[in-house]
């Protein structure tokens, strides 16, 4: 049983060193995945399954805009709700390797799950571990697909409820282009 509790416990230090409650593969908060392949304008995308493929399509047909890819961070509640989570499942899955009955310490009985939980320490850890995980992931998802071009937003699928076709996705660049052409040709004036 001692050498269960421990690969337990190197599975949970194994997870902390690489999980996180982020999505796109366990970025910190605050810490933004970048990738510059251009010089001139930037393009920047807040969703990572759908960047590679407008990447591709976006890079072959216009050679001078920067394209960068970042995480879009979920409101600060949510942020807190699965940090909260992450920390309890771990020390919830403490107590259930160590074998300490938390509900003692509030003069309380025992529920029967914790008691099935101490005779299969292993199963309860796994799912103490995937079923906060599911909250965590769920908290941490935004559904946001935010487009922006030199830190203007030219789409937001938040406030649109759907992603842009490509040749929407196009047309609407096609248009930014020529307006930022249009607008550095314009004299400035001096007040």
């Amino acid at each position: 049983m001692k050498k269960a509790g421990l690969a337990v416990l190197f599975l949970l230090a194994v997870a902390l060193s690489g999980a996180s409650a982020q999505p796109g593969g366990g970025l910190p908060p605050g810490k933004k995945l970048r990738m510059a392949y251009a010089t001139g304008p930037l393009l920047k995308f807040q969703i990572w399954r759908v960047f590679e493929e407008y990447m591709r399509v976006i890079s072959q047909r216009y050679p001078d805009i920067r394209i960068e890819g970042e995480n879009y961070l979920p409101q600060p509640i949510y942020r807190h709700i699965a940090s909260f989570l992450s920390v309890f499942k771990l020390v919830l899955m403490g107590f259930i390797i160590v074998g300490k009955d938390p509900f003692a310490f509030f003069g309380m009985q025992a529920p029967s799950i914790w008691q099935w939980g101490q005779e299969n320490k292993v199963y309860a850890c796994m799912m103490v571990f995937f079923l906060s995980n599911m909250i965590e992931n769920q908290c941490m998802s935004t559904g946001a697909f935010e487009i922006t071009l030199n830190d203007v937003p030219v789409w937001s699928k938040l406030e649109s409820g759907h992603l842009p076709s490509m040749q929407q996705l196009v047309q609407i660049l096609d248009n930014e282009m020529k307006l930022n052409v249009h607008m550095e040709q314009m004299p400035h004036h001096r007040s």
